[in-house]
This record gives C-alpha cells, structure tokens and sequence, in this order.
C-alpha cells in the first residue's frame, strides 16, 4: 500500500495519533484526507475534509461509508480509556462504554468500509491498537481487554479480507504523549514517532507494526519457545 495518492479515513482525527496521521499522510502525498470527528469544527488541520463521524453511531459510520466512496485506506484510529479494575463498582458500565468505541465501532468500521475498499481496487485497513492488547496489570481492565477483542477482530479481518486484496495492519504501541495518557508519569512516545513508523510498515506490506521498544519486549516475551505461563510438563 502506498500513501502516494491515496485517499484515506482517519477517524478520531481532530487530536493526538489522529491528527499526526492526518498530517503525516498529506506529507506522504496522500490525494485526500477524510478527518473524522464527533465534531467536524473541532478538524483544524488545513488541507484535510472534515468529516462528522461518531464512531459509535451506526447512522455516522454509514453516512461516511457513502460519502467517502473514493476512499483506499481506512485508519481505525478513535479509542477511549478510563482507569480501574474489574472490581470496581461500576466496573460493566466502564466496559461496555469501552467496547463500544474500541471494538464494535472498529468492527462497524470495518464491514461498513471493506466493500468500498474491495471496489477500489483493496487498499488497507490500518487498526490501532496497543502493547495492552497483551498484557493487563489491571490499571486500564476494560481498556487492555477491549484491545484484546481488537487485535482478535484485526487478525479475523486479516484472513477474511485477503480474498478482496485488503492489506490489514495492527498497529501496536505503548504510552504516547496525547490527551488519554496525559494523567501517566511514564515515558512516552511522541505521536509523530508512532505513525511514522506505523505508515512506513503499511508502504513495506506489514501486517504488523511494533512501534516502541516495550512493545517489541513483550512482544519477544509472548513468542518464547515456552513461555512461563504455560505448563511445562515433563
């Protein structure tokens, strides 16, 4: 996939990783940039189209689905986060909320854009996700377990959307300086950082891109010839 002339739909695109795409892609030479936002006068980046789309919203993702008919790659960028276990009180309300904006909206995303891509020749479908979507130390559960269900729904996309010549990359990361992390005294990334390396992986046919060297950590961790979390028999 090449971003040279393509046209793309960021979505969650006024701020943060969102908004570092949208800049980094029209850099790129993409032809036109789709800047989705619940609200489209909070898209101040010049040179993209605002574009309204509440991710959560059937009605949103369908009306973007017909307008943005020329589109080739499609970035399922928007997420929440909210801290607390799964103990907490109000722990279900949290992640139905959760998983409404990291899971079934990136899904409703998916199959609503995946036709259009098919017609335009394939393109890309480019999901970010997290480091969480491996590990959970119970800080962020509903937020960990959501992009869980993500990257599982990425990798099913993956399989499904080969017959249509759909490039589908997992972008994963650990913390980056924006608005959802700004509460966490920990070292981060810069936004710009993370999308350069994650549209350098999409030009290379990716299917993965591991943004930081946390993630490339647990990463290793996870594909050790026997993990230490699994039996280890005789």
């Amino acid at each position: 996939m090449k971003i040279e002339n393509a046209v793309v739909l960021v979505t969650g695109a006024n701020r943060g990783i969102g908004l570092a795409f949208a800049r980094e892609l029209l850099a790129r030479g993409a032809r036109k940039v789709y800047a989705g936002a619940r609200d489209p006068a909070s898209v101040t980046q010049p040179g993209v189209q605002a574009l309204r789309l509440d991710v959560t919203k059937p009605e949103d993702v369908a009306a973007a689905a017909a307008l943005a008919s020329d589109v080739t790659l499609v970035i399922n960028n928007a997420g929440v986060a909210q801290p607390g276990g799964f103990l907490a009180p109000d722990s279900e309300d949290v992640a139905r909320r959760i998983f409404e904006t990291n899971f079934f909206a990136m899904l409703r995303m998916s199959k609503a854009l995946a036709p259009v891509l098919k017609a335009n020749g394939g393109g890309a479908l480019l999901n970010v996700l997290s480091v969480a979507s491996w590990v959970n130390g119970g800080e962020l559960a509903a937020y960990s377990a959501s992009k869980s269900a993500a990257w599982s729904l990425t990798n099913s996309l993956r399989n499904e959307l080969a017959a249509h010549k759909t490039q589908v990359l997992a972008l994963h990361m650990a913390y980056v300086d924006t608005d959802l992390t700004r509460g966490f005294d920990v070292p981060k990334s810069s936004p710009e950082e993370i999308v350069k390396r994650a549209l350098d992986g999409l030009e290379s046919g990716l299917d993965e891109v591991l943004a930081d060297e946390l993630t490339l950590q647990v990463k290793r961790g996870m594909t050790a010839a026997r993990p230490s979390y699994l039996p280890q028999g005789s």
